[in-house]
């Protein structure tokens, strides 16, 4: 167990190795303190201490894919599929203009079917017609071919999250059906090609799965750094009992180990990756309360308020217990703004709030 004169040695030495990397995810008490104030320094300093906020909309939760995770993957017959209408999907964007939020995220099951990719790239179009292009949009909705991830560029979304989830190829496997839709090999080509688009590119992972240890983590770091991403979007995994990977539930890692993790996951990669996007996820609220502003305070500089309406929000359970599933988006904004200000951080109105790792990368 590493103490904590030996974490702020390894840290200002910049020593992320994978053993480094596992000790310091080992570390415990005043250990884990030193990273974490560490962490929370070098983002004051690199970052600043604002926080960018992305209206999220929830969009379908039809899926073609079978993830062994996923609450609404495709075999869950229990779950009530919806589409949100595309004027109820304008109405969150002009609330997200208005509200000075600057960007929102469109997020759905994973489809790539001609009317789905038809679907999205008409939404776009009236989004940006109605509020003026004032709005940068991220999309995360899976993979998807070159010629539709350059449509969608064309009409103004330049941001993409597409989550690798565990990027060791054999516990990736352990993780989804081997029926020919959910290939390791394809999820890293994607991500690949989503840069080579131009996009702004972010994926992440799920922190405490079954069969996941400190090593697997430690590569994920590195992983991140090696595809020279430019947002994460992480959070500790949260089982759901209607998937196939609750029958290894006695393999989870307790409650505050998955959250205590995960905020070490996000403190090392802000030291690791300075100028990147860092999102504070609601799983973190749903694992811990006060857990998106624990995270905010350790490296984290993006928060997604939930703009989906209300009437669809129970439909889209990717895991249990998720929060504010109730609240409208009045209220939520109203909330992670307090949350945001309890944190001794700012909430930064009106500006897109790009990756400062993207702008260097591409010289944009």
């Amino acid at each position: 167990m590493m103490t904590t004169q030996e974490v702020r040695d390894v840290l200002q030495r910049r020593d992320f190795s994978p053993a480094s990397l596992m000790a310091l995810l080992g570390t415990r008490g005043e250990a884990m303190e030193a990273l974490f104030q560490e962490a929370e320094l070098f983002r004051h300093r690199i970052s600043g201490r604002k926080v960018y906020l992305r209206g999220l909309v929830e969009l379908s939760n039809r899926c073609a894919k079978d993830c062994y995770y996923c609450g609404v993957r495709r075999s869950n017959d229990t779950v009530a599929r919806y589409s949100v209408r595309p004027e109820e999907v304008v109405n969150a964007a002009l609330f997200a203009r208005d509200h000075g939020f600057a960007s929102m995220v469109l997020q759905s099951g994973e489809r790539s079917d001609r009317h789905f990719v038809r679907e999205v790239s008409l939404l776009l179009e009236e989004i940006h017609r109605h509020t003026g292009g004032e709005l940068h949009i991220t999309r995360s909705m899976g993979e998807q071919s070159r010629q539709t991830y350059k449509e969608w560029y064309d009409l103004g979304a330049h941001r993409y999250l597409l989550r690798i989830e565990a990027s060791d190829p054999e516990l990736y496997a352990r993780l989804h059906p081997d029926d020919g839709l959910h290939r390791y090999e394809d999820r890293v080509e994607s991500l690949l090609l989503l840069k080579d688009v131009g996009y702004q590119t972010g994926t992440g992972v799920m922190i405490g799965l079954p069969f996941q240890r400190l090593e697997h983590l430690a590569a994920d770091l590195l992983f991140f750094r090696t595809m020279d991403i430019d947002m994460v979007g992480m959070g500790p995994y949260i089982e759901h009992e209607q998937t196939p990977l609750y029958v290894h539930r006695q393999l989870i890692p307790d409650k505050e180990t998955r959250f205590l993790l995960s905020m070490k996951m996000v403190a090392l990669l802000r030291l690791m990756m300075p100028d990147i996007n860092i999102a504070a996820t609601t799983a973190m609220q749903t694992i811990q309360e006060g857990g998106r502003e624990f995270a905010l305070k350790v490296g984290a500089n993006v928060v997604m308020p939930n703009l989906t309406p209300t009437k669809y929000r129970e439909n889209y359970l990717l895991y249990k217990d998720k929060p504010g599933i109730d609240q409208d988006a009045e209220d939520t904004t109203e909330s992670l703004t307090r949350m945001i200000h309890a944190a001794g951080l700012e909430v930064a109105l009106n500006e897109w709030g790009d990756s400062m790792h993207f702008r260097k990368r591409t010289n944009y």
